[in-house]
């Protein structure tokens, strides 16, 4: 057993957590009490703290713990980061949505570890979302905390609540984007999307 999975048999609110996951099973006509159910409140709870853990992850702490000065940047060099791959819930319907992020940024003077900038997406993947939000808090993360000289953040994820239900469209995808700095430059948007292979 991990760290993490300790932790959560330890939380309080998996207890909490699963007597409603048993109760929704009651209300949809289900038996909670028959064998292939008998655990499932419990795990449903186990995971969907696993899945919503960025609320209690801070993101100065995740980036401002990897900080190095560097000179990287000072001639408008782009660092970029592509398909870095998340998955989060759409807080309309409480559906998964998923795919990738893209991110892009002119250093000023001071860079992040690389695994920083994915721990970051995950941060923010990890809770109840929308993806126009979800593209707009890490762009605005990226630069207020590392104080760059532009970021700019592309997402492009498919939507379960359009797939399983709705209008049910397979294969939809949603791209969005969030750029500051350098970025409000044409051409330095179009040298990303170049970098990240982004049509």
């Amino acid at each position: 057993m991990t760290d993490k999975q300790q932790n959560l048999s330890d939380d309080p609110r998996v207890l909490q957590l699963a007597d409603h996951y048993k109760a929704i099973l009651e209300i949809l006509g289900e038996d909670p009490n028959r064998e292939g159910l008998l655990k499932t409140p419990i795990r449903a709870a186990k995971t969907m703290l696993t899945l919503t853990s960025g609320y209690g992850q801070s993101p100065k702490e995740i980036l401002t713990s990897a900080l190095f000065h560097e000179e990287y940047g000072s001639r408008g060099q782009i660092v970029v980061m592509k398909d870095i791959e998340f998955y989060s819930f759409c807080e309309h319907h409480i559906l998964p949505f998923f795919g990738k992020v893209h991110v892009g940024y002119v250093p000023n003077r001071q860079i992040t570890g690389l695994s920083k900038v994915v721990r970051l997406v995950n941060a923010f993947a990890r809770r109840l979302q929308l993806q126009e939000r979800f593209t707009t808090e890490i762009c605005d993360s990226l630069q207020s905390i590392l104080d760059a000289q532009g970021v700019i953040v592309v997402v492009e994820a498919r939507h379960l609540c359009m797939q399983m239900r709705g209008v049910e469209k397979q294969g939809t995808v949603t791209t969005t984007s969030s750029y500051t700095g350098v970025f409000e430059e044409l051409s330095r948007r179009e040298e990303f999307f170049s970098m990240a292979g982004i049509r």
